[in-house]
């Protein structure tokens, strides 16, 4: 059955296609990349945290400026629409480039920088445009389905990445996420909902959203508790994929399968957020998610014995992982979407990405070193046990208390 909103809202059903088409390019691209980097180019572990660095840096960057840019500016499908299709043109160079024998560590960090630069301005718009094409009733529906075809692509993507790692030998894999921007650009061009006028004279200044953000005890405690568990998440994710393959001996196909096979957890907590919200309430799911996100992945560091037994733990971390993913993706999303105001969007999203982006390069790198110095294994322990910290800042917020979706607060 077709879900009310995709059938009746138009405008929601074209962004949501085009998002679903580009987040499974996406998923090819997060495997591809880094196994491109590992396979191609032979890449050690502070290589491989230097090249995620490089895709991340941006964020730190741009974040605040592209914010004040795209409030004052307006017109946001149109910077979204020409950032895919300079994604898809930028992502495209490797495939070309190594069929040519000309790949380089230079190509792959400009690739990366450029690729992160782009995304930063298209992820500032995208939280301003979704509430143009959603109606505040419709928050949380629409979130789950938007995580829900995210989660899809955690499962058809990350497997479908791995069989073309070893198949295509990686970098080939990476022209599935060029087109995939050409598909979502498309979808977004079709769009004719009416955007509010940017605000042309706004003096707030690049700091604007940050001062909102200190000033509301929901969304500060939320920034400073994602970010907490990104900064290490991130230590874990670029160490992952190489103790995987080399430390665990596990192939680039099965590590795909397993993972993809494993990311029936998303697309089973993409289902059950809305009712598990309605049930105990909108934060305290929230809360839930921030916990189980990062909790089961223990099981990572801690792997050993036979090769089943490996496999299996790989399997149930990232399964229970991506149950908590979608619990914390889903009410973040429904929560800043209801608490921030419109004129306010884009500028709020530059000052959280910042924070909560930020610290993702500096995680990669913190990884990177790490792994060089103390092993691979000892990082990933780190990593998954300092994750944990973030519930330190949420617990005493009121975030726990929020039963339904929160008004709307004041600019």
């Amino acid at each position: 059955m077709i879900p009310p909103i995709l059938r009746e809202n138009r405008n929601f059903r074209r962004y949501f296609i085009g998002q679903s088409i580009s987040m499974l390019g996406d998923q090819v691209s997060l495997i591809a990349l880094p196994l491109t980097a590992v396979l191609a180019l032979h890449a050690s572990p502070a290589q491989i945290g230097a090249l995620l660095t490089v895709a991340l840096i941006p964020n730190l960057i741009f974040s605040l400026h592209a914010g004040v840019w795209l409030d004052r500016r307006g017109r946001r499908r149109q910077v979204m629409i020409a950032t895919d299709l300079g994604r898809g043109l930028v992502i495209a160079t490797v495939p070309v480039a190594y069929a040519f024998g000309h790949l380089t560590w230079a190509h792959l960090y400009v690739v990366a920088f450029l690729s992160g630069t782009l995304s930063v301005f298209f992820f500032v718009a995208y939280g301003a445009f979704f509430q143009v094409v959603v109606p505040r009733e419709d928050y949380v529906a629409a979130n789950s389905l938007i995580h829900g075809s995210r989660a899809f692509s955690f499962l058809a993507g990350t497997s479908l990445g791995g069989v073309l790692v070893q198949l295509l030998r990686g970098p080939y894999a990476l022209a599935i996420d060029a087109v995939s921007f050409v598909g979502s650009a498309f979808f977004l061009g079709r769009i004719d909902a009416e955007e509010p006028p940017g605000a042309a004279h706004e003096s707030g200044g690049l700091m604007s959203g940050v001062r909102w953000i200190w000033r509301n005890g929901v969304m500060r405690a939320a920034l400073f508790g994602v970010a907490t568990l990104n900064l290490f998440n991130f230590m874990f994710f670029a160490l992952f994929l190489l103790y995987a393959t080399r430390e665990l001996g596990v192939r680039p196909a099965t590590l795909g399968i397993v993972l993809g096979a494993a990311s029936i957890g998303t697309v089973s907590g993409s289902f059950v957020t809305a009712q598990i919200s309605r049930r105990i309430g909108v934060g305290p799911t929230f809360i839930i998610g921030c916990f189980l996100f990062p909790a089961p992945l223990i099981l990572v560091p801690a792997a050993g014995g036979p090769y089943w037994f490996v496999l299996s733990l790989l399997f149930v971390s990232e399964f229970l992982s991506g149950v908590g993913l979608m619990l914390l993706d889903i009410m973040a999303g429904t929560i800043m979407a209801g608490t921030v105001p419109t004129v306010l969007r884009s500028r709020v999203s530059g000052a959280f990405m910042v924070v909560n982006y930020g610290v993702r390069p500096l995680g990669t790198t913190l990884g990177g070193i790490l792994g060089t110095l103390i092993g691979v294994r000892s990082t990933l322990w780190i990593a998954t046990v300092g994750a944990l910290l973030g519930l330190a800042w949420l617990l005493p917020s009121p975030i726990p208390r929020m039963r339904d979706v929160p008004a709307e607060a004041p600019e």
